[in-house]
């Protein structure tokens, strides 16, 4: 960083990327403004100094005062008469960090807050540490699955018959899969148990689900088309919002050697498999909001809840590197043939575009969304 930056920082103000504090800062506030950055986006922390070994002082706070450490990266800049630190932190990779006295800080706006149970729950699900579609939903039971339903896919992939089971027997092999958990010796659904055999997950989990909406022009301002909620369990919305965006495809046609050809501007493979990695991939412990799919006249957008896993970017998954943040969802969706094999889904969308000659996809993560654009051929 040069001076004209520093000084353009400076006039810019704090953000949620920039902090600006006095060199007189204790270690344990210091150390909680580096672990919210780390647990967030990353960011700069700049510091007026007079004390020309205060680099020593903050290595030590990374190193004693963050847990995990933190590596920064230090920076001293002259600005006339005034000696400016930058202290830079990187989003981590070892989230969740937190201080010497077990408090774990994020970066909201210009401030940093302790995290809430859900956005500390989150942080641990970034890492891996927790897989939120084999946590338990409280409140539930078996009468909230179709058994019906999973009997069919034992029967299918297991070649035994449920309904040959004694109830107790019938009890354990559902905790076995991990479809019911147990707690406080009562026997209650898993996420993934009601997203895959639930009768109506979305009653239960409103976050379920799709909403679509198909506007007239390029703009979410733009008059709409269609608009539309699809529900159930995750296979039947797949299935469901295939139809609905296929049905919402003006598909041009040209009379060639008598025989009609047909144009196609999204091909059904990419279609199926952006629907199914938004229902598979999305964070479900984000509560407040639905997958969205908006249809424009020159793409179609795929919003799905929650940023990216600590060790994923978005390099890494268009060469196919992945990571399971639903492992249940995935084992189970790719039994039922919905999913070939983890991390073949965007490169598999890529070059299926590529090969129509349309517009290479984006993949972008705007603020808790991933968001996957495939162009109109």
């Amino acid at each position: 960083m040069n001076k004209s930056e520093l000084l353009e920082i400076i006039n810019n103000g704090e953000n949620s990327y920039i902090e600006f504090k006095e060199e007189s800062i204790k270690p344990k506030d210091l150390a909680e403004e580096i672990i919210a950055f780390a647990n967030s986006e990353g960011g700069t922390i700049l510091i007026g100094v007079a004390d020309v070994n205060i680099e020593e002082k903050i290595m030590n706070i990374c190193r004693n005062n963050c847990i995990p450490n933190i590596i920064p990266i230090y920076e001293q800049i002259d600005v006339d008469e005034l000696k400016v630190v930058a202290v830079t932190i990187p989003k981590g990779l070892n989230k969740p960090y937190y201080t010497v006295d077990h408090k774990y800080y994020i970066r909201v706006g210009t401030t940093k807050r302790i995290a809430s149970r859900e956005e500390l729950l989150r942080l641990f699900e970034a890492n891996g540490s927790i897989h939120y579609d084999i946590s338990p939903v409280l409140g539930t039971s078996i009468r909230d699955l179709n058994l019906d339903i999973i009997r069919d896919y034992f029967l299918k992939y297991n070649t035994f018959d449920l309904y040959e089971e004694e109830k107790s027997s019938i009890e354990r092999i559902l905790v076995n899969a991990d479809i019911l958990k147990e707690v406080d010796q009562q026997l209650v659904c898993s996420v993934g148990g009601l997203l895959i055999f639930g009768k109506k997950p979305e009653m239960i989990m409103p976050q379920n689900g799709i909403s679509f909406a198909h506007f007239c022009g390029n703009q979410i301002t733009d008059d709409l088309i269609d608009k539309k909620n699809i529900n159930g369990r995750l296979q039947d919305i797949a299935e469901q919002m295939l139809v609905v965006i296929k049905n919402n495809i003006k598909t041009p046609s040209r009379i060639k050697d008598l025989k009609r050809d047909e144009k196609e501007d999204y091909p059904t493979l990419v279609l199926r498999e952006a629907i199914v990695n938004a229902l598979v991939h999305r964070n479900y412990s984000i509560t407040g909001s639905k997958i969205r799919i908006f249809m424009f006249d020159d793409r179609i957008e795929f919003h799905s809840p929650g940023k990216l896993p600590n060790t994923v970017t978005i390099e890494k998954m268009k060469i196919g590197v992945s990571y399971a943040r639903n492992p249940f969802l995935v084992k189970y969706m790719e039994n039922m043939r919905y999913i070939d094999q983890l991390g073949r889904g965007i490169p598999m969308i890529i070059k299926a575009m590529k090969d129509i000659g349309a517009r290479e996809p984006d993949l972008k993560e705007i603020g808790e969304e991933f968001v996957l654009t495939i162009y109109k051929n």
